[in-house]
């Protein structure tokens, strides 16, 4: 009868435990690579703040000094998912009659077609290839520029400044500075003149400083 018994209650328990795992489970287990993936976070939207942003530049002038200018409109956009901004997509253009060397004749020679013809090419773009993060707070940003009806690939060593959210500043800005030099003549600012000694009114070789506050859109 012990043995009886002792069966009895064995089985008993299998049959238990067998239609608790049907009940509570009802199907077959999910194993881990069947579980589906997290969601990606979705690319966040900035624009540019132009209050607080400027594009300048810089160029040698009689060899001895140099003529600094600035284009005072301007546009940008950036998205990225990624919180160090690795994958971003950047765009920007500036309005080539916007440019400023406090010369006002100088200013028209350069939308002239010895330098950009605003009235053909009203536009400087820039499209984005690469956002390369460096290590503090430094980055490698390659893309096309488009001056006049000529693209080439370009490099901007980028600063990273940080990120701050602020209800006075109206929402959450990231600040950066990039710079770069191209050679003119690369895209047909082909105006030169020589000087008395020898040497060239307008250098060839322009640095470009952008100061850029992107706003969260």
């Amino acid at each position: 009868m012990k043995k009886v018994a002792l069966f009895t209650a064995i089985a008993g328990s299998f049959v238990f435990l067998s239609a608790f795992a049907f009940v509570n489970h009802g199907e077959k287990p999910v194993s881990a690579k069947n579980t589906p993936p997290a969601l990606a976070q979705a690319p966040s939207k900035w624009v540019l703040d132009k209050p607080h942003s400027n594009v300048r530049f810089s160029v040698a002038h009689l060899v001895v000094s140099d003529v600094d200018g600035s284009f005072k409109s301007f546009d940008g956009s950036m998205t990225s998912a990624k919180p160090d901004f690795s994958d971003a997509v950047i765009n920007f253009t500036v309005v080539v009659n916007s440019i400023n060397t406090d010369n006002e004749n100088r200013d028209k020679h350069l939308q002239s077609d010895d330098f950009f013809n605003a009235a053909k090419f009203p536009q400087i773009k820039f499209a984005s290839k690469s956002f390369q993060p460096l290590g503090n707070n430094k980055y490698k940003l390659t893309g096309d520029l488009t001056i006049r009806d000529i693209t080439k690939t370009v490099s901007f060593d980028v600063t990273y400044g940080g990120i701050i959210t602020s209800a006075a500043m109206g929402g959450t800005h990231a600040g950066f500075k990039a710079k770069t030099t191209i050679d003119r003549f690369d895209y047909n600012l082909k105006w030169n003149a020589a000087t008395e000694t020898g040497g060239v009114v307008v250098g060839k070789e322009v640095e470009i400083t952008l100061n850029i506050d992107m706003k969260k859109a």
